[in-house]
């Protein structure tokens, strides 16, 4: 059996007094979709953090491909295949689709010695990204600011999907979108994962877990409460897991607070 994209080993990171996460042990296949839920301050967007170079481990290690990584910033992460969607997008409302695709990673071409921003490549490509994804936006030449919210999901995850991603961390992606918008998000997931992508899906809607993703994963305080496969387990024993903090079918203490 090949190993998981992703494997983070006995995660711990503390902030001051707080211990934000206690011997976390979190891992993600190739192509597999992931729901990560829990409640507010479960632990949930420090151990992203952590996994996408934003934040340092206290303790623990983090394995990608079957070889030891440490990431010391975002861009570190970026390279080896890891993007995040952020619940806010993290777009520039002035700049076109295009521009916010290519921002910081614009494709130039040579002439007379310098070089200068090839507008007609990186055109071409966002065009061919969209269009393989099954994304639909307004032209991409529309500034950021006057699409909907629907549209501006859909060029966050172009994005992060533009430069050979092979796991994309997804923060609350149906939050505040309309029934069309949270439909087409849900169906983005999947045809990510028919591109080999995998998923981190963090979101309190469990009917989004449900829908798309193949795994669960419950945080509480800092630990990993319980996994399941989506398919052996229902939303009354996730929710158990997310108020409770407790495995229904493993009574006492999570072994990862220990």
């Amino acid at each position: 059996m090949s190993p998981p994209f992703v494997a983070m080993h006995r995660i711990s990171k503390t902030f001051g007094a707080v211990r934000a996460l206690r011997r976390v042990d979190f891992e993600v296949a190739h192509a597999e979709i992931v729901g990560l839920v829990g409640d507010n301050a479960a632990g949930k967007s420090t151990l992203m953090k952590v996994l996408t170079g934003i934040h340092t481990p206290d303790d623990g290690e983090i394995v990608l491909d079957g070889r030891p990584v440490r990431f010391a910033s975002p861009m570190e992460a970026r390279a080896a295949g890891i993007e995040m969607v952020y619940q806010d997008f993290a777009l520039v409302p002035e700049l076109s689709v295009t521009q916010n695709i290519f921002l910081g990673r614009e494709v130039t071409r040579g002439f007379l010695g310098f070089r200068l921003l090839d507008q007609q490549a990186m055109a071409k490509q966002a065009s061919e990204l969209f269009g393989g994804l099954g994304l639909r936006v307004p032209p991409i030449d529309t500034p950021v600011r006057a699409l909907s919210g629907g549209q501006q999901q859909a060029v966050a995850v172009a994005r992060a999907t533009a430069f050979d991603a092979k796991l994309v961390i997804m923060d609350e992606p149906t939050a505040n979108l309309g029934a069309t918008a949270i439909a087409k998000v849900r169906e983005t997931i999947g045809r990510l994962k028919a591109h080999g992508v995998a998923v981190i899906l963090i979101s309190h809607r469990l009917e989004d877990v449900f829908t798309t993703a193949d795994r669960v994963v419950v945080m509480k305080h800092g630990h990993i409460v319980g996994t399941r496969p989506v398919a052996d387990t229902v939303a009354d024993e996730v929710l158990h897991m997310i108020v409770a903090g407790t495995d229904p079918r493993r009574p006492g203490p999570p072994q990862a607070s220990a």
